[in-house]
Order: C-alpha cells, then sequence, then structure tokens
C-alpha cells in the first residue's frame, strides 16, 4: 500500500483537532472521538468498537453493502459520501471519488499478501465493513475499509467536499508550514493523507464498525439517482512501483473528470473507452475478485 515521504509532524491516537481551529467558527465543533463500549461475539470476529446505533438512518449503508468482493467494493464506494459526526452533533461529509483495490492473498501490493496478519493489519482480516487505519513514514494516517475475501481492503483515496468546508480547511492548515497559501475546495480531500486530516480520521478508528459506529459512517446520496451510471476510470494503482507486475494491476478506480481526484491517468482514461483495461484482468485477477485468494497460511 502506497506512502509518499513528508515532512515529519507528531502523531498522536487521537487526532483531535486544536481548540484555536475549531474556536474561529459560530458552534464550536468538538471533534474529540468518544469512547466505546467493549463487546464480545462468537463465530465471526468482530471489533470490539462495535454498538447498537440509535440513529436509524434510511441511506445509512448496512453491514449487507460492505459483504461483496474487494474490487466490487472499490467501485461501489465511488458516489457514496462519508460522513464524520463531531460531539456536539455537526457533521463533515464528502463523497468519494477514488478508491484503490488491495485483494490480500497474492496481491504483493497488500498488506496482507500471503496471508500475513499482524496486529497492525488486523482490520483487514475482520468481518466486511470494518475500518483499517494505519500511519505511512509515522506522520500522516490513511483509511481503508474490509471487504469480502481473506485479508482485503479498499483505501479511499479521494473525497468531494461537500459539507463543513471551513473546519476541513482549518484542519487541513493546522498540518501545513506556516503562511503556506489556502487551499481550494478541491485541494481539501483529494488524497488519502489529506481526507484523514479533513475529516479528522484519527488512527483510534481502527477496527472499528463502518456500518454501526456513531461517529463515522457512509451513506447514499441523497441527490443522486441510484440508478444513474458512474463513468469509472480504472487505472494502476499509485506509490506502489517496486512491487512489479502487481504495480500495473488496474484496481485504482475513479470517475472521468472529476476535480477532486488525486492523479489522472490519461492512457487508463483511453483504455478504459475502448474497453482494454477489462481485457487486461487475467483469470488469477477474476478470481481474486471472487474472494478466492491464493493465501499462504502462517
Amino acid at each position: 500500500m502506497p506512502g509518499r515521504k513528508r515532512k515529519k509532524v507528531a502523531l498522536t491516537d487521537a487526532a483531535v483537532a486544536p481548540e484555536h481551529i475549531l474556536d474561529k467558527h459560530t458552534h464550536q465543533t468538538d471533534l474529540t472521538p468518544k469512547k466505546q463500549t467493549k463487546h464480545e461475539s462468537a463465530g465471526v470476529e468482530r471489533s470490539h468498537y462495535f454498538t447498537t446505533n440509535s440513529d436509524d438512518l434510511q441511506s445509512r449503508l448496512r453491514e449487507d453493502f460492505f459483504n461483496q468482493p474487494c474490487i466490487s467494493l472499490a467501485k461501489a464506494f465511488l458516489g457514496k459520501v462519508l460522513v464524520r459526526r463531531c460531539a456536539d452533533g455537526s457533521e463533515l461529509r464528502g463523497r468519494i471519488v477514488e478508491t484503490e483495490a488491495y485483494l490480500g492473498g497474492e496481491d504483493k501490493a497488500s498488506h496482507s499478501a500471503g496471508g500475513k496478519r499482524t496486529e497492525r493489519n488486523t482490520a483487514m482480516f475482520m468481518k466486511p465493513g470494518t475500518i483499517y487505519v494505519y500511519p505511512i513514514y509515522g506522520i500522516y494516517l490513511c483509511m481503508n475499509v474490509s471487504s469480502e475475501g481473506e485479508g482485503a481492503a479498499v483505501l479511499l483515496r479521494s473525497l468531494e467536499p461537500l459539507h463543513g468546508h471551513p473546519v476541513m480547511r482549518q484542519l487541513r492548515a493546522a498540518r501545513r508550514k506556516e503562511g503556506a497559501r489556502q487551499l481550494k475546495d478541491k485541494e481539501l480531500c483529494n488524497g488519502p493523507s489529506k481526507l484523514c486530516q479533513a475529516l479528522n480520521i484519527p488512527r483510534c478508528f481502527d477496527r472499528r464498525d463502518l456500518a454501526t459506529d456513531p461517529e463515522v459512517w457512509l451513506e447514499r446520496d441523497p441527490n443522486t439517482d441510484p440508478s444513474a451510471h458512474h463513468d469509472i476510470v480504472s487505472a494502476p494503482r499509485v506509490g506502489i512501483e517496486s512491487h512489479g507486475e502487481w504495480a500495473k494491476k488496474p484496481w485504482r478506480f475513479y470517475l472521468r473528470g472529476h476535480p477532486c481526484v488525486s492523479v489522472v491517468n490519461k492512457e487508463a482514461e483511453r483504455q478504459s473507452l475502448s474497453g482494454k483495461v477489462t481485457n487486461n484482468l487475467g483469470p488469477s485477477d477474476l478470481q481474486s475478485d471472487t474472494g478466492q485468494h491464493n493465501v499462504k497460511r502462517t
């Protein structure tokens, strides 16, 4: 999975927004993560953050949505809305416009390649819909969501900011050099670490359940026709060039022409129009998408 070198900044588990940022807004926004109760379960391993959410939001995506193969889920995420609820009830929202699929098993670019399970990547082996948050270079964070398949997960790469722009902008500015220019709206969440900063996704969200968590969840966009066709581009994933043939797999997906996409791949866009990207998926790729990975057990 990808990562880029940046100027190091101290990273904390909570990643709570500085008070001077939040005081600038009429309604003070408390982003401090709430404590969750622990729950035990039998059978399938479940996050200890699972709770019963009293808010039965009709547009919220529930467990059945996440229970699909990794590549299918990566595409299904496009156009959905990621919501971050603050302690005071206010919300930050962004529409997902770019994702990457990491299939685990034979996928050498995945943190779970070869079926290797560690303390860090445990969330990748948990039930579909479990959040996997990991640091890159000990500085920034990336948010993933587990899918069907042993050790499979989808990386959220870019969002289109929808609600809470002032707070997002201040959260991003707090991690930039003093005197840096003000970010444009399209730059607030156009990268995996940027969206974690802008929505204040902390490391402690790791292993939470995106289907039931009270502080972060996914929704269908009520302003979008669910039957509408998305023009999706399939391109090689970003930042994994050292993984040989796996770096060439077209498992990054984004909405064509969207200004918030982090990296535009013109060649992949031409190929997707001609149907060549689909033809580049070999038997092993299609097998992996069904969740039947060639996993070496340890």
